[in-house]
């Protein structure tokens, strides 16, 4: 049974899944110019309702872009034509040969072009929901992830007259009234918002977060339309199942476009995490604040994964990825608060103005996920397990976290490892530029199974894969992946995570003082580990070795 179920995780190629895809080709080949027929109508519809819609518009000079029929034309005639393209592209290549890979990966690359282009000509909800996808490196093809990466840097800018404009509905003043300056061009752009350095009439140094003015009414709308093409591409695709992509965006959105919301779980965090004097979140000022505003203190850093900036300003990179494991470590596994948004752009380091120590300043709280104590526990122990390499725990702990028979395929996707190394401990093994490459040919090779998995676990796992591959973005830019401490860090958490539930069921002093005990041992193992591995690693010991050496 092991055998069978681990032919779908990563690293496995097995004959079967072969002859199932090749069976499932030559069975739907048949259908094939019939539904490439209703895809070429649909598309000329679509075609010719935005062409008519243009020439209304065009005689009326508004903003095309401002109407859902424009919006709603545009995003289905990219999917009639990135739907036709995989029904079509295939009909004269045999299934598994050079030629066939070949070809799949050009028109992933064509398709991944296309959303592109469809997500820069929406903006709004379609870039955040493409910047969502690009972040998914090792559970999509790579063509989709490097083509949507660009969303980061290519979202829209609203006009100094719309922020004004938002400015005065929201706070019921014009801006040379609250601001003693305020810079026209923006600190960033980001696809609901985009940001500007202003000063306030008392001195203070502020950024203010302002809100693109049609996101808000667009938003609902746009969701709308992504289901019911998702939908259809689901009825001509069987295998496409990212339904789970809509929910997602139809529960954040709302909680993402409240900048309240967003200053609230900043203040919680921050107090949360108090206990890192490393970590900056700027302070919020409430007065000029509102569900379109976000007034905060002005924070200066380079990006993340900037190695030039920490080189240049003397920042140790070991040191800031090891921080940012804690973070995080903290947030999923203690707390169950986590900060979901970790692109380079929300993640800033610096020297610390005041006492020059090197600080973590973390952006952009409006989306978190709350995980449930239950989910949090098995997700704990899963992780314990997949460090340890205990795979009977990796099975239990992934079936009760709903991955099923396709436990395999979960313990790699949330690992970004292959099978192998995880069956030997993902902390036992280091990660090797062959094994990232098996990861990303896989992706594509198991997208219906990879698809099935993401409909099958709960909601809240889909928010920590996206922040785990974001987080693994960055440590693969840092070169500090998969490192030691980082497991050490994870351990640490899980610990107390797991004593801490254990506590709270206790019903006796003496249950309580004996889980306290049991934690305190493991905490000072792992302690002891950690002292081992630095002075292994450290350079009196290297010096130690090559003088007795040389002695011999």
């Amino acid at each position: 049974m092991h055998v069978t179920i681990s032919c779908v995780a990563f690293g496995c190629f097995n004959t079967c899944v072969t002859k199932c895809s090749l069976h499932n080709t030559r069975a739907k080949s048949s259908a094939v110019p019939l539904m490439a027929g209703r895809l070429l109508k649909v598309s000329s519809l679509a075609t010719a309702v935005f062409a008519s819609s243009g020439f209304y518009l065009y005689n009326r000079h508004l903003d095309h872009n401002d109407l859902s029929i424009i919006r709603f034309g545009r995003a289905a005639a990219t999917t009639a034509a990135i739907s036709y393209d995989y029904l079509t592209a295939f009909k004269h290549v045999e299934y598994g040969t050079e030629e066939y890979w070949a070809l799949k990966s050009k028109v992933h690359r064509r398709s991944a072009e296309r959303l592109l282009e469809l997500c820069c000509a929406n903006r709004g909800t379609f870039i955040k929901v493409g910047q969502h996808l690009g972040a998914l490196d090792y559970l999509l093809p790579e063509e989709y992830t490097s083509t949507l990466k660009v969303l980061h840097s290519r979202a829209p800018q609203s006009s100094m007259d719309e922020i004004r404009q938002v400015i005065r509905e929201d706070l019921g003043k014009e801006l040379s009234e609250l601001f003693v300056s305020f810079e026209e061009k923006p600190q960033g752009t980001a696809s609901l918002a985009q940001v500007h350095k202003a000063v306030l009439h008392d001195g203070r140094t502020v950024a203010v977060k302002v809100q693109h003015p049609k996101v808000q009414k667009q938003s609902s709308k746009d969701i709308v339309v992504m289901e019911v093409l998702l939908r259809a591409v689901h009825w001509l695709f069987p295998d496409f199942a990212f339904m789970w992509l809509v929910e997602e965006a139809k529960k954040n959105m709302p909680l993402e476009l409240d900048f309240l919301n967003e200053g609230h779980n900043a203040e919680k965090v921050a107090n949360m995490l108090a206990h890192y004097p490393f970590l900056k979140v700027p302070t919020i000022y409430w007065d000029l604040s509102t569900k379109r505003i976000l007034t905060m203190e002005f924070a200066e850093g380079g990006q993340v994964n900037d190695r030039e900036y920490m080189k240049k300003h003397g920042i140790n990179v070991n040191e800031i990825s090891e921080k940012l494991g804690k973070m995080y470590s903290e947030m999923i596994f203690v707390h169950g608060f986590v900060h979901c948004d970790p692109h380079p752009g929300n993640v800033l380091v610096r020297k610390c103005p005041r006492n020059k120590k090197t600080e973590i300043v973390l952006l952009d709280h409006g989306l978190y996920q709350i995980l449930q104590p239950d989910f949090r526990l098995d997700y704990c122990r899963l992780w314990q397990a997949l460090i340890n390499g205990d795979m009977s725990k990796v099975e239990r702990y992934s079936r009760r976290l709903g991955a099923g028979d396709l436990y395999p395929l979960f313990a790699c996707v949330l690992t970004a490892r292959s099978w192998t190394a995880v069956n030997a401990g993902i902390s036992s093994v280091p990660v090797t530029h062959s094994e990232d490459v098996e990861i990303r040919t896989n992706a594509a090779l198991y997208l219906p199974q990879i698809s099935d998995l993401l409909n099958r676990v709960p909601r809240q796992m889909l928010l920590l894969l996206k922040t785990n591959d974001l987080l693994r973005g960055i440590e693969t830019t840092l070169q500090t992946r998969a490192s030691s401490s980082s497991f050490i860090n994870m351990s640490r958490c899980c610990i107390r995570a797991v004593a801490r539930y254990k506590r709270s069921k206790a019903k006796s002093r003496k249950k309580r003082l004996q889980i306290k005990l049991a934690e305190s041992l493991s905490l000072w193992r792992l302690t002891i580990y950690e002292l081992y591995l630095w002075v292994k690693g450290s350079m009196f010991v290297h010096w130690l070795t090559d003088l007795l050496a040389f002695v011999h």
